[in-house]
């Protein structure tokens, strides 16, 4: 006799798991086998790609698009230094405070742009993004519009010799990669993952069905903002030295990430990980070549948008539904032996 059971795993995704947890390891042994370059290299990718995942849960789920992320980039930048420098506190002690102001900053601004719907709400978040900028350039202990570097005590504090700092900051990029992977995967996976996803298929029928929409929203706000201030600390903390207008940058820190999540697939987990690698490969092979490199990201982004509205994941994944990270609920028939 068949029973049937409801399950999210699958053999595909028992299978990319155990892979997952292979190149995990492999890549944490790096400062072992590769390079400074390829370190430095990693590292960045690992950052996009927790950029750029927190991004597609705000705006692939939770349906707030938002082009003013660099603001919770620089904040957590900003904070970094001022936290090392004026208050002497290291910078791995600095770096939970980090995520903690950067949840509570959040709080206020989430109150202020959840009145605005729709594009205005865009335009809002990149508005308080220049306010963020500009507030920055007026601080002079932090070198004001020209920025400031890390005083050469506070870096040699964080590890003896380069080689170690180099292995250190690249530890602490694979592991904010993990931290915001496994934190989308489990938040969507909970209730109110469940909450974001019906919000994001119909807001009506999900206000129907009893759920709080502006608290679904408002948790993930602030939890995107607080772990995107994180990222933003350990990217100036690689940099070394931090200015307005690097660390408020509108196209290095979301006009990118939106390409990543575009290409590779919104509102999927995936998406962001294969459109973080489609960037790299892109930005290693074409940027030598100057604005040619930007004319052929658009074309590339055009390109998919009409042919792959869904991204390169919705082409992998068909009409089948593979999911590397099973969010989905499947029936599957389960056979009784003891009738």
């Amino acid at each position: 006799m068949n029973n049937h059971e409801v399950s999210r795993t699958t053999r595909l995704s028992t299978a990319a798991m155990i892979v997952l947890a292979g190149i995990l390891i492999v890549m944490a042994a790096a400062p072992w086998w590769a390079g400074r370059a390829d370190l430095r290299l990693f590292g960045e990718i690992f950052l996009y790609l927790s950029l750029a995942s927190l991004w597609n849960l705000l705006a692939g789920y939770a349906g707030l698009v938002s082009v003013g992320q660099q603001a919770y980039v620089g904040f957590g930048g900003y904070v970094l230094f001022a936290l090392t420098m004026l208050a002497g506190i290291s910078p791995l002690a600095a770096l939970p405070i980090v995520m903690v102001l950067g949840g509570l900053i959040a709080v206020p601004v989430a109150a202020l742009l959840f009145r605005l719907r729709g594009a205005y709400f865009a335009i809002g978040t990149w508005v308080m993004a220049e306010v963020f900028r500009l507030s920055a350039a007026q601080i002079t202990v932090m070198g004001g519009g020209s920025g400031t570097s890390l005083p050469a005590s506070i870096v040699k504090s964080m590890a003896d010799g380069r080689s170690a700092r180099e292995a250190l900051a690249y530890w602490l990029a694979l592991g904010v990669a993990v931290l915001v992977l496994g934190t989308v995967y489990l938040f969507l996976r909970s209730r109110q993952g469940v909450a974001l996803m019906a919000l994001r298929d119909n807001e009506l029928a999900a206000k129907s069905l009893g759920i709080d929409i502006w608290r679904s929203k408002f948790v993930v706000y602030v939890v995107t903002g607080a772990l995107t201030t994180l990222v933003g600390a350990l990217i100036f903390m690689q940099k070394l030295r931090i200015s307005p207008d690097a660390a408020f940058s509108t196209n290095d820190w979301t006009a990118f990430v939106i390409f990543i999540v575009v290409i590779g697939g919104i509102g999927t987990v995936e998406g962001p990980i294969i459109g973080t690698l489609v960037y790299f490969a892109l930005r290693e092979t074409l940027a030598d070549l100057g604005s040619v490199y930007l004319i052929a990201l658009g074309a590339v982004a055009i390109l998919i948008m009409l042919k792959a509205p869904r991204g390169l994941w919705g082409l992998i994944r068909g009409t089948r539904g593979i999911e590397l990270f099973p969010l989905s609920r499947r029936v599957r028939a389960t056979t009784n032996k003891d009738t």
